[in-house]
């Protein structure tokens, strides 16, 4: 998720000023501003609202959101060693099905892209390939003779 833009970063200071010193600039802030934690507030459930209600800006707001659902950097790594450790170490299991198995590799790699970890698509598919039983070898390999001649 990107944060918002903060309005220091954008060249508009943010000392305070009484209305009639405001100039079209400040009050076009303002409103962005308003805009953007109306949506904000407007997108979240109540138990988040709870959280977030003593914020003052959307730059506040926003972090405050980001931590609760990313997680400090620390948390983050964590997360992405033990899901990259999963991902190294997966393997079909006894009895699973194929659809079960694509399912469970997905559930990672999905939770990796969702902290921002992208694990190239071509790596993707010789993960899959690499963790099938033996009793599918002839497939294996005829789909990677299939890739093989493709290029």
């Amino acid at each position: 998720m990107a944060a918002p833009p903060n309005l220091e970063e954008v060249g508009i200071k943010t000392t305070a000023k009484t209305r009639k010193e405001n100039n079209d600039a400040d009050r076009k802030a303002v409103k962005k501003n308003y805009k953007a934690k109306k949506i904000l507030v407007c997108g979240i459930g109540p138990d988040e609202h709870n959280r977030v209600s003593p914020c003052s800006t959307t730059k506040e707001i926003w972090e405050s959101l980001q931590t609760t659902h990313e997680g400090t950097t620390q948390v983050k790594n964590s997360k992405i060693d033990m899901l990259k450790i999963e991902y190294e170490m997966f393997k079909m299991k006894e009895n699973e099905s194929i659809h079960e198995m694509h399912t469970r590799f997905t559930s990672i790699i999905n939770e990796l892209h969702s902290l921002r970890e992208v694990i190239i698509t071509t790596k993707l598919g010789r993960k899959l390939l690499g963790v099938l039983p033996d009793s599918w070898d002839n497939k294996v390999n005829a789909i990677s003779e299939a890739k093989i001649s493709t290029r």
